[in-house]
């Protein structure tokens, strides 16, 4: 309607895993938690049949509470038989979306979520490539050369020669790589940065590893009702007729209530954040 200002709101968190991850490397139990959460989201984003494909830290929200949102949902799509190739950001990139596989699915979510991960124990990004060409010859610094069958899915012609032209190159331990950390969180990675993308845990199977056992509970995980309907993205309605449905939809959410929170049980504690991290991190009023 001229003359009227139209506003949609949504909730306030105080910063973004990125920038918390440029003032310093995070202690293992955030890494855990905040790892947990991202896990716990992807498992209901993927159970609706929804890809995020541009899961980074920047894209992490977080308050002083230690909760974490998964947002920016502007590259998300549902999974279809051929899908776009150039998306998510170049560090945390499966290598199928750069291998030119127009057939990837939900795991290129598990393998940004894995190099989120990598980075939380870091403090720096595990796979910064200064290209695309670059990028994955990092990988293959840590994974070694693709296996046959990852090449085979290949629908670039020039792309496959290309990958068989390569020298081999032996995969190197994780282990060696985070020599300071423990086995669980070392066999988590392994299980998640895989160059074959049916490898790889799903966010439910992930959610069950033993590095996560603090948090895991399958009653406080939910998956979706439904598969998400795209339907409006054809819609074509008067601007009245949006701002009711908006309305509606967030009637809807507040009777809801806290159904959809995180609830840890007894006993169990969560993270809270040292507002000493960083000067710009004074909302952080929260004692560790």
């Amino acid at each position: 309607m001229p003359g009227f200002a139209r506003y949609l709101v949504t909730e306030l968190l105080g910063t973004d895993l990125g920038r918390l991850l440029r003032a310093r490397p995070l202690d293992n139990k955030f890494a855990q938690y905040f790892m947990y959460q991202i896990l716990r989201g992807l498992k209901y984003i993927h159970s609706a049949g929804v890809i995020h494909r541009d899961l980074k830290p920047s894209n992490l929200l977080v308050n002083e509470n230690c909760d974490l949102k998964i947002c920016d949902f502007g590259l998300a799509r549902v999974q279809e038989p051929q899908m776009t190739g150039y998306v998510s950001t170049r560090y945390y990139r499966a290598p199928e979306i750069m291998l030119t596989w127009q057939r990837y699915g939900k795991m290129v979510d598990i393998w940004s979520a894995g190099c989120i991960l990598a980075e939380m124990l870091r403090g720096k990004p595990l796979f910064p490539g200064k290209d695309h060409i670059h990028q994955f010859f990092l990988i293959t610094e840590v994974l070694g050369n693709p296996p046959p069958e990852v090449v085979q899915k290949i629908t670039s012609g020039n792309t496959q020669r290309v990958v068989n032209s390569l020298p081999n190159q032996e995969p190197r331990p994780l282990r060696a790589v985070f020599h300071e950390f423990d086995n669980d969180v070392i066999s988590l990675l392994e299980q998640l940065l895989l160059f074959d993308p049916d490898k790889r845990l799903t966010a439910e199977t992930a959610l069950q590893h033993p590095y996560l056992a603090p948090y895991h509970d399958p009653d406080d995980e939910p998956a979706a009702l439904e598969k998400f309907d795209w339907s409006f993205n054809d819609a074509d309605l008067p601007i009245d007729t949006w701002k009711l449905m908006i309305y509606s939809e967030v009637l809807d959410y507040h009777s809801l209530g806290s159904a959809g929170a995180l609830d840890l049980g007894p006993g169990i504690e969560e993270p809270t954040l040292d507002p000493t991290l960083d000067p710009t991190f004074d909302f952080l009023q929260a004692d560790i």
